[in-house]
């Protein structure tokens, strides 16, 4: 028996900006890179002047960049010759999108520290025909989820169907793109999957329907995927989601492990030491025997340095020394107790 039928309609905006961390991890997953190598080629593009400062942790633009995004829109208008971007900017103006930021997502001075999204400057196209392919398809990369964010949301429509057989419920869901808006700049990032919408509009609430054939299947769940160097980055620079304590989590909310210029390279030293590997392929990380024996002689003696509470902690420190709430020296103080301690411990031992 149907139990229920719900049909609605969902919208999905185009993702925010990249920042470092982003488009580290994005260049791994399509182009199995390093990290380090993704931003010595967005510094050599900056360099260049075909893209904004890459060591930022901002995803958003801020309200007078916004004002004159206009200057970035018809630079790449003029300028850059690549057939994708062309299309799609011939597309904004035909079907005349907005290109007012102001009151949107996209724009937002409260989350930019230093520098805002890595977008491109729609200049320095004297330099792009003697880029690599890889350094162009990078740069292309970050034209297009700059573009995406002013074209119309994707359109969904969804039903979720609840059947009853005997004493047992069943549900089943199903979302079908209607509209692909913004997908259509950054294509591959959402493809359509094969879909049972079909079978599932025609059902009615309280229809009573045949079962020809029920089966199950017992399964496991599998452990979550090693990281590659990308989604490492992103790892630390989202590291406060793994502390309970609501006050610490705040602290390192925008801080992480590392920041966004010295992550890349903190990897880096650790493969240099010997204390993990990258496959030069697949990017994936592993552990050495070096390394995992370096863990285990911490993880013995000073279990909390291998939490991130502890980077917390002292941002916050540093943080109530910026406010004036403590002097640097009682900081200092309970630094230096607290490093003597752990040393003198694992010294000990």
């Amino acid at each position: 028996i149907i139990e229920n039928v719900k049909k609605t309609k969902q919208k999905e905006n185009p993702p925010l900006l990249f920042n470092l961390a982003e488009v580290q991890n994005e260049c791994t997953k399509r182009f199995k890179i390093k990290p380090d190598e993704t931003l010595e080629i967005i510094q050599e593009l900056y360099e260049k002047k075909l893209v904004t400062y890459p060591r930022t942790d901002a995803r958003v633009l801020s309200t007078a960049i916004a004002k004159v995004i206009s200057k970035n829109l018809n630079g790449l208008a003029k300028g850059c010759k690549n057939p994708e971007i062309q299309a799609i900017l011939t597309k904004m103006s035909t079907e005349k999108y907005k290109t007012d930021l102001t009151k949107t997502k996209y724009v937002n001075d409260s989350k930019i520290t230093d520098h805002y999204a890595i977008i491109p400057t729609g200049q320095g196209f004297e330099n792009y025909d003697k880029l690599s392919d890889l350094k162009k398809n990078v740069y292309i990369l970050i034209a297009k989820r700059f573009l995406s964010i002013f074209y119309p949301p994707a359109e969904y429509n969804k039903i979720a169907v609840t059947i009853k057989i005997d004493n047992e419920v069943f549900f089943s869901n199903e979302k079908v793109c209607v509209n692909r808006g913004y997908l259509d700049v950054i294509k591959g990032e959402a493809e359509e999957k094969e879909s049972n919408m079909d079978i599932l509009k025609k059902l009615k609430k309280g229809e009573k329907i045949a079962v020809k054939n029920i089966e199950t299947k017992e399964a496991e769940t599998s452990p979550p995927s090693r990281y590659n160097s990308g989604s490492m980055i992103l790892a630390m620079e989202n590291a406060g989601k793994l502390i309970e304590d609501e006050a610490l989590r705040e602290q390192i909310k925008g801080a992480g492990i590392g920041t966004s210029a010295t992550r890349a390279e903190i990897m880096k030293k650790l493969e240099r030491i010997g204390y993990i590997a990258i496959n030069p392929k697949t990017q994936i990380i592993t552990p050495t025997q070096k390394g995992e024996a370096i863990y285990d002689v911490v993880f013995t003696s000073m279990p909390d340095m291998l939490n991130p509470e502890l980077t917390a902690s002292w941002e916050k420190g540093l943080d109530m020394v910026a406010k004036k709430e403590i002097g640097p020296d009682v900081f200092m103080g309970k630094l230096e107790k607290y490093v003597r301690g752990k040393v003198g411990k694992l010294v000990w031992r």
